[in-house]
């Protein structure tokens, strides 16, 4: 059985860890079932064992229905997401294995099941939720459990992922961020997030310009991005709504309201930031599939 699954963005400013968009930029990966053992398959060597994100969220989901995994066969085909850029590459992986599981073994877990299962694997819902279900996602942690809901998205907005020529952990992201904030800040995220998803029902410039503002993290990582500061120069001199750090990067996202804005933006980076990759997007609206 083969899925598709959609790349995503988290955070987008100041929805840190909650907030996430999946977009028409996919990984497929097909599993198949075998009488024993594990055989992945196109991809490298070294997450061809038992600690590929794929098996082992197939593996957390046949634990929580209380089965135990027979042997599986993983094929990595098209694999359109970037690894370690923001975009959802180990989202991706996750929701394979969740899906998968249940698919093959007739599980029949729900919707939240599978977003509880895959949130236990990655530590956070914020891709994890658009990659199973598509569009615009807002989720939180409610105990141990995951929550979340869906906004709409303006179709005069336009979307384009500025895509750098290095990786960025998230592990090193991570850890250049405070242990605590400001109650200033705090407020300010709060602000700016509640209209952040007006901004993006509206396609509203002010609003969106004003609510991609973020205190929380990107302050932080911007630094660990070499070139951030001439590609936010750039989609500002180009007419940008805004400009954020795709989850924690080292991708960045552009929001504008002109449908040349991508095609522009690419020219001039291909001045200032030639190895960079400029990748206009759609929102992906249904979430993984089986193709």
């Amino acid at each position: 059985m083969k899925f598709r699954i959609p790349a995503s963005s988290a955070n987008l400013g100041p929805g840190f860890d909650c907030f996430g968009i999946a977009w028409q930029c996919y990984n497929e990966i097909e599993f198949l079932s075998r009488p024993e053992g594990l055989v992945i398959s196109g991809c490298d060597e070294k997450y061809c064992n038992e600690q590929n994100l794929a098996f082992k969220a197939y593996r957390a989901a046949m634990t929580w229905a209380g089965q135990r995994e027979s042997g599986l066969e993983i094929r990595f085909g098209r694999t359109d997401i970037p690894v370690s850029r923001g975009m959802g590459s180990s989202a991706a992986l996750i929701v394979g294995g969740v899906m998968a599981a249940n698919a093959l073994n007739g599980l029949e877990l729900s919707g939240d099941e599978l977003l509880a299962i895959a949130t236990s694997v990655e530590g956070h819902p914020d891709n994890i939720a658009p990659a199973l279900f598509g569009g615009f996602t807002v989720s939180a942690m409610y105990g141990f459990s995951a929550v979340t809901t869906h906004f709409p998205i303006s179709d005069k907005l336009f979307f384009t992922l500025l895509i750098p020529d290095f990786e960025l952990s998230t592990e090193l992201a991570r850890s250049v961020l405070p242990e605590t904030v400001s109650r200033q800040d705090a407020i300010f995220n709060i602000s700016r997030s509640a209209l952040l998803i007006k901004a993006l029902e509206k396609g509203d410039r002010l609003l969106m310009r004003i609510a991609l503002e973020d205190k929380l993290h990107q302050p932080y990582r911007t630094k660990l991005i070499a070139g951030f500061d001439t590609a936010e120069a750039a989609a500002k001199k180009l007419g940008a709504m805004g400009i954020c750090i795709s989850g924690a990067g080292s991708t960045l996202l552009c929001i504008s309201d002109s449908p040349s804005f991508t095609g522009e933006m690419e020219s001039e980076l291909k001045v200032t930031l030639p190895g960079w990759k400029v990748l206009g997007v759609k929102p992906d609206l249904e979430g993984v599939k089986v193709i």
